[in-house]
């Protein structure tokens, strides 16, 4: 009796029902001080691919945090880089665009996902041969300026992302395969800037696709994003739904499990 009593209670232990390990993880990119964030469930034996995620313009918030655990509760280690440094978040669009233009379109955009792609390597549990990157926003267009700098990666997953263009010189560095997840009717992204971005993909020669989401705007996968009073920018449940499968399959390509 005493035997089926303690099998009984290690079932219904944390660790037996895949409870969730978070937390915040301090490190550094060229002397600044960075707040990453890291979940897994450290129920799943063995190692086990790991994602990257990169946050939207507000920081690493807790959409980003929330993102970091369903991708750990789908069994991979996951860990959320920190962009601005000092775990800072706003809820100012100013703000935010302040702090993203420090980063955008400088070489910190891809040198700082990097270093949040060999903190991911780095923990426990992690295989090295088979690491991901996700981002919204600004961190979908971090994501794809991590393919192009040639990282080692097998793929990226970019929602709603600023869709910039891989430089020409990069063309022979990008080998990650490419998902873009995009809102049709995105004012960031008109009809000419989409055919633009994708003729570049093509002629880098790049292993890329994109999912459009007929009515979707900008911010479709946050639910929050209503709120902040932006035209253009809305949550759509049914886009943020299906592109959140379309990453699934992505990733089991990817990883072939």
């Amino acid at each position: 009796m005493r035997l089926r009593l303690l099998a009984v209670l290690v079932m219904l232990s944390p660790l037996a029902q895949g409870e969730l390990v978070t937390k915040t993880v301090d490190y550094e990119h060229d002397g600044k001080a960075m707040k990453g964030y890291l979940a897994y469930d450290p129920a799943m034996a063995g190692s086990r691919p790991g994602v990257l995620v990169i946050h939207e313009w507000w920081g690493l918030n807790d959409y980003a945090r929330r993102r970091t655990e369903e991708l750990a509760e789908m069994g991979y280690v996951a860990f959320a880089a920190d962009m601005y440094g000092g775990g800072v978040t706003t809820k100012d669009p100013d703000e935010a665009g302040r702090l993203a233009g420090q980063v955008k379109g400088t070489p910190l955009m891809a040198e700082r996902a990097r270093k949040g792609l060999a903190m991911l390597r780095d923990q426990a549990g992690v295989d090295p041969a088979r690491v991901a990157a996700i981002g919204f926003c600004f961190g979908g267009t971090a994501v794809l300026e991590l393919a192009y700098s040639g990282a080692d990666v097998n793929g990226v997953a970019a929602f709603h992302a600023g869709l910039t263009r891989p430089e020409p010189d990069a063309h022979e560095d990008i080998a990650a395969s490419i998902l873009v997840l995009h809102g049709s009717e995105d004012p960031m992204n008109p009809p000419e800037k989409v055919m633009a971005f994708r003729r570049s993909l093509d002629e880098a020669g790049a292993d890329w696709q994109m999912v459009t989401y007929g009515g979707a705007v900008h911010s479709f996968t946050n639910p929050e994003a209503d709120e902040v009073g932006m035209d253009g920018v809305a949550y759509d449940a049914e886009a943020a739904r299906r592109s959140w499968k379309h990453m699934q399959l992505f990733f089991d390509e990817l990883f072939q499990r």
